[in-house]
């Protein structure tokens, strides 16, 4: 720095903590689709699998295997600048058919009808495995579109796009939902993300955690470039603030997505309490008008 140089030095805790963390402004829109595998680890490539759609309208399933991760991706983009995937045959002209076989269940799914919907590969398919990873091909990508034209005018979001892992003879890893997109209307997507709550609940469906195999299925994950960024922590169930003990959760802190602080605690902490990683961005879960409402009701 050279001699008589008068030098501050400043702890980088102590810069982060300084500044002040944004509140994110969201806006509340309603999801039509919802889609689980209520029997992850019968499912297999040989064997099928079976997915449970639980949508609030009238809905259809359409699924492709084999489907490649170019053309999806570009079709996303295409979702975006050129045309509205809002059908099964919108999203099929977007991929050009780069598809290994489609199923598409010809009755709709009526809404809040949690029926089981069996999917599997024709036998003269031939097709044993999807290569080593990285992978050019997804194994399943499941498509929810609204049935009813009416439906596509309300909601924002008029289409789901689940990508699924399916175990096969090159790549046992369990089967899972890897990524779900949100097709807006307006012309975006969004990647739904999980939020990592501090709240009484049941532990995490079977779709997404597989007792046992966490390690081995992380270090796959980790090889084939598909391991999120979630952190595996191990937080206390509890419905109430992490720090006081004492008011409901209701903020998300950004990016780790916990929701673990109260309305009361959220304006002192610059770091999130439990990974402790800088807080960004947050946003409240319910705004103080609805929590009065639900007081008082």
């Amino acid at each position: 720095f050279g001699l008589g140089v008068p030098v501050i030095l400043r702890n980088s805790e102590e810069t982060e903590s300084s500044t002040r963390v944004l509140k994110k402004r969201m806006r509340q829109v309603k999801n039509p689709f919802g889609l689980e595998i209520p029997r992850p680890a019968a499912a297999s490539l040989t064997k099928g699998v079976t997915l449970t759609p639980d949508c609030l309208e009238d809905c259809v399933l359409t699924c492709y295997w084999g489907c490649s991760v170019q053309k999806l991706h570009e079709a996303l983009q295409k979702h975006v600048y050129c045309f509205r995937i809002k059908t099964p045959q919108a999203l099929e002209d977007a991929l050009y058919n780069e598809y290994l076989y489609r199923q598409q269940y010809l009755q709709s799914i009526k809404k809040n009808d949690k029926e089981e919907k069996y999917c599997q590969l024709p036998e003269d398919a031939q097709v044993v495995d999807f290569g080593p990873v990285p992978r050019s091909r997804y194994p399943l990508v499941a498509l929810l579109t609204l049935a009813d034209e009416e439906d596509r005018e309300i909601y924002d979001i008029i289409a789901m796009v689940a990508v699924i892992h399916i175990p096969d003879e090159s790549y046992r890893l369990s089967c899972r939902i890897l990524y779900q997109y949100l097709l807006l209307a307006q012309g975006q997507y969004h990647d739904l993300k999980q939020l990592f709550m501090s709240a009484n609940s049941p532990a995490p469906s079977s779709s997404n955690t597989f007792p046992g195999k966490s390690s081995t299925d992380r270090t796959l994950l980790d090889k084939g470039g598909l391991a999120g960024d979630e952190p595996e922590l191990q937080e206390e169930n509890s419905k109430d603030c992490v720090v006081c003990q004492n008011g409901p959760v209701n903020w998300v802190l950004l990016p780790c997505r916990h929701t673990c602080l109260c309305d009361g605690c959220v304006r002192y902490f610059q770091q999130c309490p439990m990974c402790r990683q800088f807080v960004q961005e947050s946003f409240p879960l319910c705004s103080k008008k609805e929590q009065d409402e639900d007081e008082s009701t």
